[in-house]
């Protein structure tokens, strides 16, 4: 498939648009209606969601690479699969110049416009769909990227070849020799924009297209940019997310190093995340499980998903973000950019605090992490909502204990999750997370899924030492504006 001529990649940059919420009265409803899920316990969002429900693990030794000299030798990886099954025909040679971040952002790509029974480009191609494509100029894409690990047996062989007489590397040669090494086209594999631009390229997306590089924060961020630009106009439909793989040697070791991951050989792999758990007496029984994985999902102008019948999963009504280092190592242990994050968010859809009824918890594992997390969960949460039994009247998910960190992509998957339990009436267990005692503002469902109308939820994410704070506002789909 060749793309159109305008097509010229999409637009690299660091954060979202700032936007008050003032001018939200005129501004369009922006609604949810396909979610596309890559992740170590299912790929698509039913799949996904099943396991979630089953308490399944996708956190096993890692396969890819021997991980045994490493710190950590345990993580998420997706289930088999063929990336040749979520593109075209006529696009499968491109697939040689895909990077696995590539790939994983193209599965989630298709399994979203599927779920959506959006007809693009790609869906008509496949036959997956019949009828006329969406108009491809309105349709646009923001997808959070990660740092890619190039292949390293490739870039190996290259870096022999610029070694000197006693076996050092020399700058000269790499210029003159190693370089010749590599495939003219190496680069495109592992530039954070391909991700996007494969995919706008495959879908047929010719609106706004932009990469967003936070970290872990970059999915939700990726997902406000869109949700501003469809409010204000400037698209009808947009495929926004984030993906990333981690579970290679560079992911793990840059993990390791920072002292994130699970570290101890004394607990099973699908044990050894545990976000929120009390017991972290032993520093290497805490931390965070790299993982790879991501999530797009398919944001539409209410009008534009009622004119073609689209199912809608919910509605995206506020969106917040913020931004304050304290270090490159720990966070802040008050969660203060986080609290104003929140506080954004809520401010922007317009409710209250009280009017939350779910928590999408980030939960790594992390301690000093989740330790401020739920420090500002409580700043902003704790004591307006409880039941008269004296237990928090609110909910919260924490899936990292069954999927990882995958870094971009990491909060895409919590935010499917929150969409998925908003939709289905029900929330999920959350893998090894600890329950907690009153002072909590929210209870996590443990051993079984539990039953509840949740009318609004709060998805949060950020970046490990990035800085970089978001919360998005879901809120159950009503025809009639609240």
């Amino acid at each position: 498939m060749t793309s159109p001529q305008q097509h010229s990649g999409p637009q690299q940059h660091s954060g979202p648009q700032q936007h008050s919420g003032s001018q939200r009265s005129s501004e369009r409803r922006v609604v949810i209606t396909g979610l596309g899920v890559a992740s170590p316990i299912g790929i698509g969002a039913e799949a996904f969601w099943d396991a979630l429900m089953a308490g399944q693990s996708g956190i096993a030794p890692i396969a890819a690479f021997d991980a045994s000299t490493l710190p950590a030798s345990i993580g998420g990886e997706l289930p088999p699969h063929k990336i040749t099954d979520y593109v075209p025909r006529t696009y499968r040679k491109s697939v040689k110049l895909m990077s696995r971040d590539i790939a994983i952002a193209l599965v989630a790509a298709h399994e979203a416009c599927k779920d959506a029974r959006l007809p693009t480009k790609c869906m008509i191609d496949r036959k997956v769909l019949e009828g006329d494509t969406i108009d491809p100029t309105r349709f646009g894409a923001n997808i959070g990227a990660g740092l890619i690990c190039p292949d390293l047996d490739e870039l190996g062989a290259a870096f022999i070849t610029a070694a000197d007489e006693d076996k050092n590397f020399d700058l000269n040669r790499w210029g003159s020799e190693g370089m010749s090494n590599l495939t003219p086209l190496w680069l495109l594999k592992f530039l954070p924009n391909m991700l996007a631009c494969h995919v706008t390229i495959v879908h047929d997306a010719q609106a706004f297209s932009n990469t967003i590089t936070c970290a872990e924060a970059s999915s939700h961020l990726a997902i406000g940019e869109a949700f501003r630009n469809i409010a204000r106009g400037a698209m009808d439909v947009c495929i926004c997310g984030g993906a990333e793989c981690k579970t290679n040697p560079m992911g793990v070791a840059r993990s390791a190093l920072k002292n994130r991951l699970v570290t101890s050989s004394d607990v099973s792999p699908e044990e050894a995340c545990r976000p929120f758990a009390t017991d972290h007496a032993d520093p290497s029984m805490g931390g965070t499980i790299a993982s790879e994985g991501g999530g797009l999902v398919i944001l539409e102008s209410l009008e534009h998903a009622q004119n073609r019948g689209a199912r809608i999963y919910a509605e995206l009504s506020g969106f917040g973000a913020a931004c304050n280092t304290q270090s490159w190592s720990t966070p802040d242990p008050t969660g203060a950019p986080l609290v104003l994050a929140i506080q954004n968010a809520i401010k922007d859809a317009q409710i209250s605090a009280a009017d939350i009824d779910l928590v999408g918890t980030f939960g790594c594992g992390v301690v000093e992490q989740d330790k401020a997390e739920m420090a500002a969960l409580n700043s902003v949460f704790a004591g307006d909502k409880s039941s008269q039994t004296g237990r928090p009247g609110r909910s919260a998910i924490a899936i990292k204990g069954a999927v990882g960190n995958n870094g971009a992509g990491s909060g895409a998957l919590d935010f499917c999750a929150t969409v998925l339990a908003l939709y289905n009436n029900t929330i999920p267990p959350s893998s090894n997370t600890e329950p907690h005692g009153e002072t909590m503002p929210f209870a996590f469902a443990t051993d079984q899924p539990i039953d509840a109308r949740v009318q609004n939820a709060v998805s949060v994410a950020y970046a490990l030492g990035g800085g970089q704070n978001a919360a998005l506002i879901i809120k159950r789909y009503s025809e009639q504006q609240a």
